[in-house]
């Protein structure tokens, strides 16, 4: 499967965003319970979006630059139900608010479905 390499996107509700500018660093729960932060590629967001938040309508996409990335990005699998052979970038330490070159709102569809990402 191609990988984006360059713009990767992460999810995360506007409170935890403003959080993480004040701390320059965005930890979600998941970096302290599974030692990463989940990343997508624009192409894959919306997989993790209707599994994990469904419905929500306070989350923000944020638009990262993983060139400018320190800790290390794996892609590994997802979970059984997602496209067969298709990883996702985990990022192995806190995202630096550095990386993030566009905030923008992430809203379902009327059904509180989200679908994929333009590029």
């Amino acid at each position: 499967m191609t990988r984006d390499t360059h713009t990767l996107v992460h999810l995360c509700t506007l409170p935890e965003w403003r959080n993480a500018r004040q701390t320059g660093e965005h930890r979600p729960p998941s970096l302290a319970e599974v030692g990463f932060v989940h990343l997508s590629t624009t192409r894959q967001v919306h997989l993790p979006a209707n599994r994990l938040f469904a419905g929500r309508r306070d989350l923000v996409l944020l638009r990262i630059d993983a060139n400018l990335l320190v800790d290390p990005v794996k892609w590994e699998p997802g979970v059984p139900t997602d496209p067969e052979g298709m990883l996702f970038p985990h990022l192995y330490g806190p995202l630096p608010v550095s990386v993030v070159t566009s905030v923008e709102e992430y809203l379902p569809g009327p059904d509180g479905a989200f679908a994929p990402q333009a590029e």
